[in-house]
């Protein structure tokens, strides 16, 4: 049997399961024979079952692509299970499974897969870790070309889907555009680089890609035939609402999560995270947000991104969720994580060189765009230390620019000590930027101390702005917010303020019944990762009150 001939071993990837463990898996399903040469499935088509093989054994592999040949990845015999981490966020498959021997299997369809997730702890240990670490070992082997993406190193376009891709766990790869095997890609699909980003599925090209486009296309949006009606919508897949979305589906609500980038929100976009309970060694934003992701999921929640919603109709019993492409989710509640958008400068040109050499976020794909190169980060908070050390740790000279006087004003100590005592990194306080160069990219930035004197230009090759946001509450009804645009809940509200007869405010509700808060968006929030979490899993029973409400009202 070949397993991942060429990956080093991983433990529990291919659980082998005892009789009583098939009996019971294949108690979700039903039995069916098959014979050598049998599909399971094919690539493109939707994720429908898991396949248990009692008798027979098959083998998976990459459909060809325009510039590879078919590539074989794994072969199952009987007692393993046949499916991959697309069980779980419903992306349609990218790989081929064929019957290599005859035999008996149990097709265990998505409704009984999740049964069994629900119902048998111990086998869903079992099913969960080899999903995983299915997805972890085919995000590093030929299963990668199933979709390739095609741009610019530093264009925004091109890092946009190299980051959505990444923040869902999408074997890909990436291919610069400058490279021969993009150039030999390119020209077997007929693209060019007029086209580009690009994105080459096996079913087909997508030319000037987007995140949006690239969803839609495998099956990761929202289908416009769902008319399911949820128990809560969570606005927002940062740790507020990713938690908020753990505990709600763990608890049996209907649960579906979205978000107009991709899951993390700000977190994700963090390199380093120490202070989150539990992680003395510190993860990074992303690895946070896969977890979450994955335990989202695991308890049934639907995720999806990119979707950005742009109206909520909060006028009848089923409050109305609009998104941008026109889809409409009906739900019974709503929950509001939209955190907030980030500050920009008002310099000439800041908006063209946010294609090419501006950042919002300090992870390893704009790690290694900079690395070895001079880098200024933008800001005086934890996200701008955590950003500039990890800039130093890839060759890069940073230049941390603050308006302020201290740099201990806004930074936790632990990380003041850190970026003082890195030689690689200079700090410049009390100092502004105030203007940008370049030719098609930014190529240096131009400083000036705010007591006054000259203006210096200092080589930069990508400027991490970190200068705060505001909250995302333009496209809300009349919700009421304070002076700043941020979401007023519980007993922040007046009764002026709160018109339903009968009751106050459950904790975490707004002004508009049954239309609840969390995270940064909401006054008084402690804007630290830890602090959003606990809010989104708090709101989760305020979420029961208000639903055990109205289903009271419709008695």
């Amino acid at each position: 049997m070949t397993v991942f001939r060429s990956f080093p071993e991983l433990s529990g990837a291919m659980p082998t399961l005892s009789a009583a463990q098939i009996d019971q898996l294949g108690s979700f399903g039903a039995a069916l024979d098959v014979r050598a040469g049998d599909a399971l499935f094919s690539a493109g088509e939707p994720t429908r079952a898991l396949f248990l093989l009692d008798t027979a054994s098959a083998r998976i592999f990459r459909p060809a692509t325009p510039i590879a040949a078919e590539a074989p990845i794994i072969e199952f015999g009987p007692g393993h299970f046949v499916g991959e981490f697309t069980l779980l966020t419903g992306q349609n498959q990218y790989l081929t499974a064929l019957v290599t021997e005859g035999g008996r299997v149990h097709r265990i369809d998505l409704t009984g897969f999740r049964r069994a997730m629900a119902e048998d702890p111990a086998l869903s240990d079992v099913l969960l870790r080899a999903l995983l670490t299915r997805r972890e070992r085919l995000r590093d082997s030929p299963a990668r070309d199933a979709l390739q993406i095609v741009g610019a190193e530093l264009s925004a376009a091109g890092l946009a889907l190299r980051t959505y891709a990444a923040r869902h766990m999408l074997p890909h790869r990436w291919l610069d555009s400058t490279s021969p095997e993009a150039a030999e890609l390119l020209a077997a699909t007929g693209l060019s680089a007029a086209d580009l980003p690009a994105v080459v599925l096996g079913d087909g090209a997508i030319a000037h890609a987007t995140p949006g486009l690239l969803s839609e296309h495998i099956g990761l949006s929202r289908s416009p035939a769902d008319a399911t009606v949820e128990d809560v919508v969570i606005v927002g897949a940062g740790p507020a609402g990713l938690a908020a979305a753990v505990y709600a589906a763990s608890e049996g609500l209907r649960t579906a999560l979205v978000d107009g980038e991709g899951v993390g929100g700000q977190a994700a976009r963090s390199s380093r995270i120490e202070n989150f309970l539990g992680f003395p060694f510190g993860l990074s934003g992303g690895d946070l947000a896969e977890r979450a992701q994955t335990q989202a999921l695991k308890f049934g929640a639907r995720i999806y991104t990119p979707c950005l919603v742009t109206a909520l109709d909060a006028t009848g019993p089923g409050y109305r969720v609009t998104l941008s492409d026109g889809k409409v989710i009906t739900t019974r509640t709503v929950l509001l994580a939209t955190g907030a958008r980030y500050r920009t400068l008002p310099l000439e040109r800041w908006a063209e060189f946010e294609d090419d050499g501006i950042f919002y976020a300090a992870t390893e794909i704009e790690g290694r765009a900079c690395g070895g190169r001079p880098v200024a980060v933008l800001g005086g908070g934890n996200s701008a230390g955590q950003a500039a050390l990890f800039l130093a740790t890839r060759d890069c000279s940073v230049e941390l620019v603050l308006r302020g006087d201290e740099l201990d004003a806004g930074m936790s100590d632990y990380l003041v000590q850190r970026v003082r005592s890195d030689p690689r990194i200079t700090v410049s306080t009390g100092t502004e930027v105030v203007g940008l160069d370049g030719d098609d990219r930014l190529g240096a930035i131009r400083l000036r101390a705010r007591a006054g004197g000259g203006t210096r230009v200092q080589p930069c090759s990508g400027l991490f702005c970190f200068i705060g946001a505001e909250p995302s509450t333009g496209w809300l009804p009349s919700i009421a917010v304070d002076e700043d645009g941020f979401v007023l809940t519980g007993v922040q509200l007046g009764p002026e303020q709160w018109t339903e007869p009968g009751r106050r405010p459950l904790p975490f509700e707004t002004s508009v019944p049954r239309v609840f808060a969390v995270g940064d968006v909401r006054v008084g929030s402690m804007k630290r990762v830890a602090a959003a979490a606990g809010e989104g899993a708090s709101a989760v029973p305020s979420l029961h009150a208000a639903l055990a409400g109205l289903r009271a009202d419709s008695a």
